[in-house]
């Protein structure tokens, strides 16, 4: 049983082919394993990388390490882009658009974890805003460049949503699709709803859309900033993680590799449009991939949320 079983041998240095002539955009990718997969993947000299984060003097000092440990001469932009805000988000799908014609990696990584109750500026509740919803929207906004990209310059193209096994916490999915009723719940279900879109949106996505290759996958337990607000509050996390974490936290390195393996290091054919995947490359059956009605119930609450708003 994870995390014990085997996986998919895999090193990023020698598993990742040439990235010659592509267009990569990783939310989340000033720190944590958003910051480690973009440094693997400019290793692979790709044409471009949109490092899409929120802070802009995190993002420029992530870019800066970042270009000090490869050899080629890597772009690597900071894409500005609050996963909370839907202008914010429009705004980052317009400059990707109006800068690249292309877009062959899209790693939907950024999120949060477990924060207090909170809502969006747009009305969901912050995990389920964050998680899913704000990059639903980047997704959609941007799916006429990766068709565009499939058809014109390179059939494997490739949109991988982060998600986590936390999606065993998700409440039923009527909660889930309920702002009031995920408010009122736990932190932890809350984040386990989040996640379980992340999977479901995955799905559906392969299936509206199956010239594009998507999968969503569980990176492992990282230790990670995203574990900050519940250590400090939770005292079954930080005492948990002091006994278990040297046995079951991976580092940051080891951590991005199943979102690697999955965004660049896999064959085509090797991944199973719509699947979940654990570390590493390893295929899980999920009750949210294969139920269509929820996927299908899902990316209609998502356009009515985003319709509401004005998107």
């Amino acid at each position: 049983m994870w995390p014990f079983s085997s996986s998919v041998p895999f090193k990023p240095a020698t598993g990742i082919p040439s990235l010659a002539g592509k267009v990569i955009l990783v939310t989340g990718g000033n720190n944590g394993i958003g910051k480690e997969t973009v440094l693997q993947l400019a290793r692979h000299n790709p044409q471009k990388i949109f490092l899409a984060a929120r802070n802009e003097s995190k993002a420029k000092a992530a870019i800066a390490s970042i270009k000090s440990q490869i050899s080629e001469d890597v772009d690597v932009e900071h894409l500005p882009v609050d996963l909370t805000s839907l202008p914010s988000i429009k705004n980052a799908a317009d400059r990707v658009i109006s800068r690249s014609n292309r877009l062959d990696i899209l790693v939907l990584n950024a999120g949060i974890m477990a924060v207090p109750p909170d809502k969006t500026a747009a009305g969901q509740e912050i995990q389920m805003g964050t998680n899913h919803v704000g990059h639903f929207l980047l997704t959609k906004l941007l799916l006429p460049t990766l068709q565009h990209t499939a058809k014109e310059y390179n059939p494997d193209v490739r949109v991988v949503s982060v998600s986590s096994e936390a999606w065993n916490m998700a409440p039923s999915l009527d909660t889930i699709l309920s702002t009031d009723k995920l408010t009122a719940r736990g932190p932890w279900t809350r984040y386990g709803a989040s996640k379980a879109a992340n999977i479901m949106f995955a799905a559906e996505l392969a299936r509206r859309y199956p010239t594009l290759t998507s999968v969503s996958l569980h990176p492992g337990i990282i230790k990670t900033d995203l574990y900050l607000p519940s250590i400090g509050v939770n005292p079954i996390v930080k005492y948990g993680s002091m006994v278990v974490g040297p046995l079951l936290f991976q580092n940051i390195e080891t951590g991005a590799f199943n979102q690697l393996w999955a965004a660049a290091g896999a064959r085509k054919e090797e991944l199973t449009n719509g699947g979940y995947y654990t570390p590493v490359g390893k295929l899980r059956k999920n009750k949210w991939v294969t139920d269509t009605d929820a996927g299908t119930k899902l990316w209609q609450w998502t356009e009515k949320e985003l319709k509401q708003a004005g998107y």
